[in-house]
């Protein structure tokens, strides 16, 4: 079996996997994942994609789906989510290519859903960008905490 392949049955279970955890911590978290403070834990999973990049689409399409599944706010949530999934995850593996330290992993995983996800939820909510973007990003801090200190623990397992 050539194990260079791209999409391998591990890569592919593995993706699975990881849209499901994504989408279950959602929905037992979606109490306070989708209030002033969007503490959205299953964001910390962004930091999986230091580990392999294949998991940046599939960690997009599991924001897609929960934001589809748990109501998000019409169909800008949901593709914006794809997109912010993919893009705050390619950063984290960027930052991960460039042998900068785990730490710098906080930064996009605040920044991204904080800064790109107010874009469309000020004029959705009619609410000023500068207000959603703080919002947002204050209640990103813990999950990115807690991305880096899962990226360590998995980079301990796994590499």
């Amino acid at each position: 079996m050539n194990t260079n392949k791209i999409f391998t049955t591990k890569r592919i279970a593995l993706s699975g996997l990881v849209i499901a955890l994504y989408t279950v911590i959602m929905y037992f978290t979606q109490g306070f994942a989708f209030g002033q403070y969007q503490i959205r834990l299953a964001t910390s999973l962004y930091s999986l994609s230091a580990i392999d990049p294949f998991l940046i689409i599939p960690l997009g399409i599991a924001n897609l789906i929960s934001n589809t599944i748990m109501g998000g706010m019409g169909i800008y949530d949901i593709l914006g989510g794809a997109i912010v999934g993919i893009v705050t995850s390619s950063i984290v593996y960027i930052i991960k290519r460039l042998k900068l330290n785990d730490i710098f992993i906080i930064i996009p995983i605040i920044l991204g859903p904080g800064l790109l996800v107010p874009i469309w939820l000020s004029f959705t909510l009619n609410l000023p960008y500068k207000l959603l973007a703080v919002s947002l990003c204050i209640g990103q801090i813990i999950p990115s905490i807690l991305g880096v200190i899962l990226l360590k623990q998995l980079k301990n397992k796994v590499m």
